[in-house]
């Protein structure tokens, strides 16, 4: 078998036939045993370029996209990733594995929940209903991490003549989004007994966390090999530049990776760029200390429901990290309280209303949290705003201070 382990024209045909079979009904067993007798660990180019030529040769993306699961299956643990050059914290290709590691990490969890249904009684079933309704909401960010892929990855590859493996990943995407929306809304189902909740678990529920899952390992075993040997140091940083445009997934990069070289900044605006009000203006910076020092925390919500921005003061009352960002705002609370979410967010949206207030006690402080509806001067709805504040130690003020004194 040397002649065949060691020629890779000799390799891309034996593993396009075996691909073929798999097209042609054979079972995935039989095929990954003939693999292991005839191949040895392929080079993940190779698996995308037999793919890219199996769709030039005439086989539709469609069938490729039903085909995809199936030879991932095959080829799982017989790609060759040796000679990888490792990424630096914050490259993209880094934030996509760490997200990765997270999804998977929620996978697991909502797994076990699964588990224990088996074993619950009918009492147990809503608050377990509960947590896994929470879990698949949270599942939903896998979208951000699917939207950088399509929007900002992908064109590059396409750039470089790779155009089938990314339209058949693409499509892989959209069947995992619709498992998973699906998911959210069986689980949003009033009073869902035992048996209906494990029924719908081999339809719907476990094919959305093994899609995700799948689509990990197709990432880490071709997709992203094949792109840190295509893409400059430049096409990357362009890619780091937009991503929070759209947005992280379930992680939060500590550090903002940057090519040697590169002086551009990342972060705010140069001094000069102002930003023009009717009342004044101000440049980046100063718009973003002035937000950074007010006494309360601002999370701004746009009207398509996705959080947009918060602010990041030093005493923030509810934390905030940057993987929220283009998150519906449903998902960013409590699957208990998006009913209360929704009917303000309704209301905002008919004009019913334009402010809800709310003060609990959280931990020995008084906590006051209120939302505007935004809307321009035509009265149209732009989005709402959140503004929180600890009023603690201003509920006990007590007569005046009327001269200056420094705490």
């Amino acid at each position: 078998m040397s002649e065949i382990i060691n020629n890779s024209t000799e390799r891309k045909k034996k593993l396009k036939e075996l691909i073929l079979k798999l097209h042609q009904g054979e079972t995935q067993e039989n095929v990954r045993n003939e693999l292991l007798l005839s191949l040895s660990r392929i080079p993940y180019g190779e698996v995308v370029e037999v793919e890219q030529e199996l769709i030039s040769e005439g086989l539709p993306e469609e069938e490729v996209l039903n085909l995809c699961d199936a030879h991932s299956a095959v080829l799982n643990g017989q790609v060759d990733l040796s000679g990888l050059v490792p990424v630096p914290a914050g490259h993209p290709v880094d934030v996509f594995r760490k997200e990765n590691a997270e999804l998977l990490k929620l996978t697991r969890q909502i797994e076990e929940l699964l588990v224990q249904v088996v074993y619950a009684g009918e009492e147990q079933i809503p608050d377990l209903v509960m947590k896994l309704r929470g879990g698949f909401n949270t599942l939903w960010d896998v979208d951000k991490h699917y939207q950088r892929k399509e929007y900002l990855l992908f064109p590059y590859l396409e750039r470089d003549g790779i155009t089938g493996p990314p339209k058949v990943m693409w499509g892989k995407h959209d069947e995992i989004r619709e498992l998973v929306k699906g998911s959210m809304e069986l689980l949003q189902t009033d009073e869902i007994s035992k048996e209906e909740l494990l029924a719908s678990a081999d339809i719907v529920l476990e094919p959305a966390l093994r899609g995700v899952e799948d689509m990990t390992g197709k990432e880490e075993q071709i997709l992203f090999p094949m792109a840190l040997e295509k893409l400059s140091e430049a096409d990357w940083y362009a890619i780091s530049n937009q991503s929070l445009e759209i947005g992280f997934c379930l992680y939060d990069p500590p550090v903002n990776w940057k090519p040697d070289g590169v002086t551009a900044e990342l972060t705010v605006a140069k001094s000069g760029n102002f930003i023009q009000l009717p009342s004044g203006s101000f440049t980046a910076e100063e718009l973003l200390a002035l937000l950074n020092t007010l006494p309360v925390d601002l999370t701004f919500v746009d009207r398509n429901d996705k959080v947009k921005y918060f602010s990041q003061s030093s005493e923030r009352i509810f934390q905030r990290n940057r993987a929220i960002l283009n998150r519906d705002v449903r998902y960013c609370h409590p699957p208990g309280s998006v009913h209360i979410v929704d009917k303000i967010l309704e209301d905002f949206k008919s004009g019913r209303q334009n402010r809800a207030p709310f003060w609990i006690k959280m931990g020995g402080k008084f906590v006051h949290i209120e939302y505007f509806a935004l809307r321009n001067e035509q009265g149209e709805y732009l989005g709402t705003l959140e503004v929180s504040q600890d009023l603690t130690h201003y509920r006990s003020l007590e007569g005046e201070q009327r001269i200056l004194s420094y705490k």
